[in-house]
């Protein structure tokens, strides 16, 4: 939304300058984006008289002038054909920049003949396209601030543009008088009345209007418009096309940019019939479905059954709310028009130009919210000013409908701002501000204004007053504890497992990222997802069609972006909610990572090589290990179908409890994500993880042991398809209390041992705990391994 500060000030009686009004606009939440002051660039050129202008001696089109300027008399030499003796010039010394040519002028010299400075145009100054010659002015002093002189006598050309942004929520700030409106309860300054006059009919409007039944409910509950006869259409008056270009809008005619005036002035959006086109009465009726229209912007659209159209006999002539038709647009030829001015449904306007695809200023404001109230008044504003620019006479007002009385009461409790803000306004205060803003207090009772629809609650009104007030107010106080001492934790258990996993996982050297939990289609099939459950109903991509059933859809994008990119080894992992469902329930946190590429970069050592499934079961230990998961698990090699089927197992205690998995992912999967190179990972379930028996603040104590530890190691020949993991946990169990640890440092399959054999050697690290033991207790322990591996294994001690 962009005004000037003239403009403002027609709606508000201030002396505040553009910078105070810019820094309260943000403080009362219409947030400043940009302001263009005009004044600030120009601020550096001053004025100066022509004493004498000679032809240059070596340039038939330049001249040599002295100049008389605030540093005396200097020699400047100038092409402009009406550079001549007596003339006031705008005068740029060296070292001034000049916009128009994005050039600092310097002290130099122009055809042999030095020049100190330069007499500017209208372009050079970005005032207008004017460069046939440098400006005359008819008056000023010699010295005198250029911005000074325009100010004084051409004020428009000065005029600061402040552009605001707008929230969905405040469509009354899409017009000046809204914006005065929230500055004037703020204090800068007292809001001018909007004049309410009516303008008489001297005839009956020979084109009348009717409201479709099916729309008078929602779509269009108010319409109405007026003939005006005789009037003379032309360029707009020249402030009216400075205040239009100053916000960026093209000027066309004098009927099409009062409407254009008014949209922006009033947040009133109207629209002018050639009147002599209009074939019979204006029918506001729902389309069929297969109706066309030419429309404004020079195409054409077909409407959808249910889309809003204005139609004469002949047909459609406008998109209702949206966008006029070509047909029955204004132009210089135009004698006699018919002025609209009506409301229409948000909704529906929202529905039909997202589905055309059209975008006018009218659609921004109607779906946002116009006031109702003001559909009347706004109609006769624009008469009276079409009336005083074009002539002509107007009809009586012809009207279907009733404006929409949304009649909204909410007692205000002047207490409630302490209790939800912290501020302490006076109630007397309280009330005077949301008067101000247009509310009605009856009773204790505060009755929103008809151009405010976002006001829906008690805790609204808190709201504008604190705004009003202003936050910046705000006092920080910390919040009073329900308890003396220190205060009881607050994070949940599964919380806590989330920074220990975020943690852990950067610390094994891996990047956190975070990604969209919609994926598409194909995407989420992959892992297992794809179903109508996770089915986004109004997603807002195809390519964001469905809640993710795994993390990793999101990491291998990733990956596959940045190895696009030229980074092939990355190790990223993320934290986050994956879904099975839509209900309440049907979805959990996990942990996934992955690995791309090889585990470092080239080295003489010889260091680097391709990532393998046991990097991502070490980085998955590592994180169960902190999170406290036991040590003993089983690795079932019977994991998803996207992980590869011969390098990949569930981390399980038990059949039914599933930790977790990890492995490489399959070729397949690679492929479809378009990742290259060899991927491993691993996804964890954090609120699978057992919590500890015990529950305490501290940590245990440290047990430190002045035994020596004693090692045995082991040879067993077995089946080859006896997976490593299970002589290992047989052989932990075989003494809990003296077996410290078990580890595989050796394997040897075929050979001597026979087809389908392996020998799988293993140390088995013994550690007494009140004494040392002897060579009997030791062989014992030993003879205990020996017979749990057989029993759980079928293995027997290699000769």
């Amino acid at each position: 939304m962009k005004f000037t500060l003239s403009w403002l000030k027609e709606h508000l009686d201030t002396e505040a300058g553009v910078a105070e009004i810019a820094e309260a606009l943000t403080d009362l939440g219409l947030e400043v984006e940009e302001v263009t002051d005009p004044a600030a660039r120009l601020g550096a050129f001053t004025l100066g008289r022509v004493l004498k202008a000679e032809p240059h001696p070596d340039a038939d089109r330049l001249r040599v002038c002295e100049v008389e300027t605030d540093r005396g008399v200097r020699q400047i030499v100038c092409g402009a054909p009406n550079a001549r003796a007596g003339i006031v010039a705008v005068i740029a010394h060296p070292g001034v920049y000049v916009p128009g040519i994005d050039v600092t002028i310097q002290v130099g010299k122009i055809r042999g003949v030095e020049s100190h400075g330069m007499m500017c145009s209208e372009r050079e100054m970005e005032l207008s396209e004017a460069h046939e010659g440098i400006i005359e002015l008819p008056s000023g002093e010699v010295g005198e601030r250029f911005v000074d002189w325009l100010a004084a006598h051409d004020p428009g050309k000065v005029d600061p543009v402040i552009e605001i942004a707008i929230t969905p929520n405040r469509p009354d700030a899409l017009g000046v008088h809204g914006i005065a409106r929230d500055l004037a309860a703020r204090g800068i300054g007292v809001l001018k009345p909007l004049s309410a006059e009516p303008v008489p009919g001297v005839f009956k409007s020979p084109i009348g209007v009717v409201i479709d039944p099916a729309l008078k409910a929602k779509g269009c509950p108010h319409f109405t418009g007026r003939m005006i006869r005789g009037v003379k259409n032309g360029p707009s008056p020249a402030w009216l096309q400075a205040r239009l270009r100053a916000i960026g809008l093209r000027p066309i005619s004098a009927l099409v940019d009062v409407t254009n005036f008014f949209t922006y002035d009033q947040n009133r959006p109207l629209h002018v019939f050639d009147a002599d086109v209009v074939k019979g009465d204006l029918r506001i009726h729902p389309a069929k479905g297969g109706e066309t229209i030419a429309a404004l912007d020079e195409k054409s659209y077909s409407f959808a059954p249910g889309m809003m159209v204005i139609s004469d006999d002949a047909g459609p002539e406008s998109i209702a709310g949206v966008m006029g038709g070509a047909q029955s647009g204004c132009s210089d030829d135009t004698v006699n028009v018919f002025l609209e001015s009506a409301w229409w449904d948000p909704t529906t306007i929202a529905m039909t130009g997202r589905a055309l695809k059209v975008n006018s200023d009218a659609r921004y404001r109607f779906e946002r919210g116009v006031d109702p109230m003001h559909t009347l008044q706004g109609l006769e504003a624009a008469t009276r000013m079409i009336l005083e620019l074009c002539g002509g006479e107007a009809s009586e007002v012809v009207q279907d409908g009733a404006p929409l009385v949304s009649d909204r009461a909410y007692a205000l409790d002047t207490d409630r701002v302490q209790s939800l803000v912290g501020m302490d306004i006076p109630a007397a205060t309280q009330r005077a501000t949301l008067e101000a803003l247009g509310f009605r207090i009856e009773a204790g009772m505060a009755h929103p204004p008809s151009w405010r629809p976002d006001v829906l609650g008690t805790a609204d009104l808190v709201e504008e007053v604190a705004r009003v007030a202003s936050l910046t107010k705000l006092e920080a106080k910390p919040m009073k504890r329900s308890v003396t001492g220190v205060p009881r934790p607050i994070l949940t258990q599964l919380q806590k497992r989330e920074q220990v996993a975020r943690r852990t996982a950067a610390a094994l050297g891996m990047n956190e990222c975070v990604t969209y939990s919609f994926i598409d289609a194909a995407g989420a099939t992959l892992f297992g997802g794809g179903t109508d459950a996770t089915r986004v109903a109004n997603p807002i991509s195809s390519e964001m069609t469905h809640m993710r059933p795994s993390l990793l859809p999101g990491l291998l994008q990733a990956a596959a972006r940045n190895q696009a990119r030229g980074f092939a080894d990355l190790a990223l992992f993320e934290v986050g909610a994956v879904f099975s469902g839509g209900e309440p329930g049907e979805q959990e946190i996990l942990l996934t990572g992955i690995r791309v590429g090889h585990t470092a970069p080239k080295d003489v050592h010889g260091t680097r090589r391709p990532v393998d499934v046991f990097d991502a079961r070490a980085d998955a230990e590592a994180v169960l290990a902190a999170l406290g998961a036991p040590a003993r698990v089983q690795l079932p090699r019977d994991a998803k179908g996207w992980w590869h089927p011969g390098r990949s197992a569930r981390i399980t205690l038990g059949p039914k409890l599933v930790l977790g998995s990890f492995g490489e992912l399959h070729p397949k999967v690679l492929a479809a994500m378009d990742v290259k190179g060899p991927a491993v990972g691993f996804a964890l379930h954090l609120a699978a993880v057992p919590e500890p028996k015990s529950r305490s603040t501290t940590r245990s104590a440290l047990v430190l042991n002045d035994l020596q530890a004693v090692e045995r190691d082991f040879a067993f020949v077995l089946d080859a398809d006896v997976e490593a993991l299970s002589v290992v946990n047989a052989a932990q169990g075989a003494d809990k209390a003296l077996i410290q640890g078990v580890r595989v440092f050796d394997e040897f399959v075929g050979g001597s041992l026979g087809d389908g054999r392996k020998s799988l050697a293993i140390t088995v690290r013994i550690q007494p705990v009140d004494r040392t033991l002897t060579d009997e207790e030791i062989e014992a322990v030993g003879a205990k391994v020996v017979e749990k591996v057989a029993k759980a294994t079928g293995g027997v001690l290699r000769s």
